[in-house]
């Protein structure tokens, strides 16, 4: 969908327009949003004066213009809008799914277009979950400002508007899955490391009274686990120390992927003395832990380091700390833990 700004050439609109502040959030794609679009969608000529789609149609795909003009025209009075080369139409049909357009698409020229149906478009977003991410965002937010604009100035539309603002608040689920895929270890389904610095972020919110402790858990001898047994078998490790790690979650707790067979647990204490009991809680299960056939003899054991978290440092200090604890554990042999001095 795209909404009409209104157009102070217009003599209706005239005294509307003069209120109006500048234009905002262009609807012209980024590079890394057009190269993105023109890879997944199929190609699609117009001619001068065809109809691309007509007002109150369901709309199912979304529309990039590599060449050419389409004109948009809404009816009921309000000013036609023209877009050109880069720019995008209907993308709420793929935020949403069957919504109604609120304007017809006529080209006014040869035009060649990109269509990008639910498919292409949900295949992009578990791919290439942060830019379609920041291009959801961007376009709600450009939505969202020019309907607020036509429901104060134009109250003649407000039973449309109020409907298309209804769509646009559904938008919101698509928008929070999409944050969710950015925010999550694809694999593991744990938090990763954009997950980590947002819960990092909202500690300040906690009680100052709060003893939180962090956790550095290592797989032993995971490369030859991958070497010997190969990478399937490995994922299915990894998430089985995920899973494990989940269960010793408590409320207010985060356990994430740092990355390849590193995790880190942290979590709230409501005394110090459970920080040896905790790792050694995670030691013990990974080793009593048993694989399906054929792996049921392979035996997994785990590094643990572990340290209280200063109140007044930051992650890189307990991180430090932690890590230190987690060397001397491997330095060992593994399979145990060692807490941080």
């Amino acid at each position: 969908m795209s909404t009409p700004s209104l157009d102070s050439t217009d003599p209706s609109h005239a005294a509307v327009a003069e209120k109006l502040p500048p234009a905002k959030l262009p609807r012209q794609l980024s590079d890394a949003e057009y190269d993105l679009f023109n890879a997944a969608g199929r190609q699609r000529t117009v001619s001068p004066g065809e109809t691309i789609f007509r007002k109150g149609e369901l709309g199912r795909s979304m529309f990039v213009i590599e060449s050419g003009e389409i004109h948009l025209e809404f009816g009921d009075g309000l000013p036609h809008k023209i877009l050109g080369v880069r720019e995008f139409l209907g993308e709420l049909a793929l935020f949403i799914g069957d919504h109604m357009r609120v304007a017809s698409a006529i080209a006014t020229a040869q035009t060649q277009l990109r269509v990008i149906d639910h498919v292409a478009f949900e295949d992009l977003l578990a791919r290439q979950p942060l830019l379609l991410a920041q291009f959801m965002r961007r376009s709600f937010a450009y939505l969202v400002a020019s309907e607020q604009q036509l429901i104060a100035y134009l109250r003649r539309r407000n039973e449309d508007l109020l409907s298309t603002l209804h769509s646009l608040r559904q938008t919101q689920h698509q928008l929070s899955n999409a944050n969710n895929l950015i925010r999550t270890d694809e694999l593991t389904g744990l938090a990763n490391r954009r997950g980590l610095y947002q819960f990092l972020e909202g500690l300040g919110e906690r009680r100052a009274d709060a003893c939180m402790a962090l956790f550095l858990i290592d797989l032993d001898r995971f490369k030859r686990i991958n070497d010997q047994f190969g990478h399937l078998l490995g994922d299915r490790v990894l998430c089985v120390v995920a899973d494990e790690l989940r269960a010793n979650m408590g409320e207010g707790d985060l356990c994430c992927r740092l990355g390849g067979d590193e995790f880190a647990l942290l979590v709230q204490l409501s005394h110090r003395d459970e920080l040896d009991a905790r790792a050694a809680r995670i030691v013990g299960t990974m080793r009593g832990h048993r694989l399906p056939e054929p792996h049921h003899a392979l035996q997994l054991s785990v590094s643990v380091g572990a340290s209280l978290c200063d109140t007044g440092a930051n992650w890189s200090t307990w991180y430090s700390d932690a890590d230190r604890a987690l060397y001397a554990a491997k330095s060992e042999g593994g399979d145990g833990w060692r807490l941080s001095a």
